[in-house]
């Protein structure tokens, strides 16, 4: 019977768990998972710090908006209140007489030349009883109705207009040797027969409501319809008459003749009413 030869050692390990990548037991490691690192934006902070600025913008709008209705209302019923306490109204202007003095216009075809003098009569009435108005004064300008044939221009001094108060003043505005439009002086200005012209007066008016003075606004009164007639051209002169023998006679006088009937003109008295409006100016522009 032959003899058994039994190994003196154990055998050496596998070469896995001899490099020391197993376990005393030989199950082999688990494999290790790679984890990826969490992903952190950069702009957080950003975006928090841009919406804090909205809001704070959103807040302040929202606030400033308030003030601007609180204000509004405020306005509202102050306005409110000063209409019921004072009952504000317009003046009112009319053109009480007119009367053309003097007219004269040239035959030339080219460039005619116009000469002529009107005078009128404005009443002026303020129908408030605690408002005084005060006015700067007045520049006066007279046109043709039809085609705006300048007629003249004048300057009256401005006055203070009592509540309840009704003021008459006088104006003349003439026009001295001024070359106009022939067209429009053809069909527009006649030598017998009325024509109409319109009137305007640019000044600035202030109201005074007891001690207060509010800041003072351009108006303008404008008045239309306005007819006006040239005065009568004065008669001619008498002829001189010769005698038989060549001597001159003195013309026999003519009869006695009212010197007002041969430069008589038209008085309109029938009163005309005028408008007022409120001209507000921005920049250049003037409404």
């Amino acid at each position: 019977m032959a003899d058994r030869v039994y190994p003196a050692a154990k055998p050496n390990p596998p070469p896995a768990m001899a490099n020391g990548n197993g376990n005393a037991n030989g199950v082999p490691p688990k494999p290790q998972m790679y984890q990826r690192p969490i992903y952190r934006p950069q702009g957080a902070a950003k975006s928090r710090r841009g919406r804090s600025c909205r809001c704070s913008f959103c807040c302040t709008f929202c606030w400033a908006l308030l003030v601007i209705i609180l204000l509004a209302l405020v306005a509202a019923a102050a306005g409110g209140a000063f209409y019921v306490l004072y009952r504000p109204q317009r003046p009112s202007f009319s053109v009480s007489s007119v009367r053309l003095t003097s007219f004269n216009l040239s035959t030339s075809a080219t460039a005619p030349v116009l000469t002529d003098t009107i005078k009128l009569t404005v009443t002026a009435k303020n129908p408030n009883k605690k408002l005084v108005y005060f006015y700067d004064d007045f520049s006066f300008s007279a046109a043709t109705a039809a085609n705006g044939v300048p007629l003249g221009d004048a300057t009256v001094p401005g006055f203070a207009h009592q509540a309840g108060n009704t003021t008459v003043f006088t104006a003349t505005i003439a026009a001295a040797a001024v070359t106009v439009d022939p067209s429009g002086a053809g069909s527009d200005l006649k030598k017998s027969g009325a024509f109409s012209v319109s009137l305007d007066a640019d000044t600035r008016a202030g109201v005074k409501v007891g001690s207060l003075k509010t800041k003072k606004m351009a108006i303008q009164v404008r008045c239309d319809g306005i007819k006006v007639t040239p005065p009568s051209p004065p008669p001619p002169a008498p002829k001189k008459v010769k005698g038989k023998n060549g001597t001159a006679l003195a013309p026999a006088p003519a009869p006695a003749m009212d010197t007002a009937e041969t430069t008589t003109t038209t008085v309109s008295t029938v009163a005309h009413p005028c408008t007022v409006r409120v001209r507000v100016k921005i920049g250049r522009w003037t409404f």
